[in-house]
């Protein structure tokens, strides 16, 4: 544990002393902070598709440093790979790249604690994710992963603050950020610049996780009686 604390926070330390040294790292990080902060993904498709051979790397790459860098947007480069590599192959690579990143963001929390999650995070919003993990228990992250509206990366960071093994953690972030991946997907590959189609697969979205958030609670209640 301490050699791996010692790597992650040399790998920390050397990424933010590239950014003042390496003129073109830092160009590539204000280019990236400015197409997330656009909230635009036809920005961040031109940005990704502008790297040629390089660009499904640099999308897997984007992928783990919004997971790391909590909260930006993560939907913005599924969309943007579905668009830009076609809806299938878009969410082969947007669901591997945050799966990633969740793991990432498990053993940064896991091995340097709660003080550096909540330094790459917020308080409030780790101990939100607290509250959540004492209410669903043991299937707290499946039900996470289900629900749009919960931060993947925060999840990924109290998730390793726990006594959680990282493998069952890992399934259950599998499984449950597929749903979203194939619809934010199939909708990146369809959207020409409207947003009726993001909307209808976000209502698709919120609709399939709050289906899925109903059963369990009428199986718990069932169960109970």
């Amino acid at each position: 544990m301490k050699s791996g604390k010692i790597i992650i926070i040399s790998a920390l330390l050397l990424a933010v002393a590239a950014y003042f040294v390496c003129p073109p790292y830092k160009n590539f990080i204000d280019t990236t902070l400015s197409a997330f902060a656009s909230g635009d993904f036809k920005t961040m498709r031109d940005f990704v598709a502008n790297y040629g051979a390089y660009a499904a790397a640099v999308s897997f790459f984007l992928m783990i440093f919004q997971s790391i860098a909590a909260p930006l947007p993560a939907f913005i480069i599924t969309l943007a790979n579905a668009n830009l590599f076609g809806w299938w192959k878009g969410a082969i690579l947007s669901w591997s790249s945050a799966m990633a990143g969740a793991a990432i963001c498990f053993y940064i929390a896991r091995v340097l604690g709660r003080g550096a999650a909540e330094r790459l995070t917020s308080r409030a919003g780790l101990q939100s994710i607290d509250r959540f993990f004492e209410r669903y228990g043991t299937h707290s992250i499946l039900i996470a992963r289900l629900l749009p509206f919960i931060s993947f990366d925060l999840v990924s960071y109290a998730a390793g603050l726990t006594s959680m093994k990282f493998l069952p953690f890992f399934i259950a972030t599998g499984v449950g950020q597929l749903p979203a991946t194939v619809v934010y997907s199939y909708v990146g590959g369809m959207l020409t610049g409207g947003a009726q189609m993001l909307m209808t697969g976000l209502l698709i979205l919120f609709a399939l996780s709050a289906l899925v958030v109903l059963m369990r609670q009428l199986y718990r209640e069932r169960h109970k009686s």
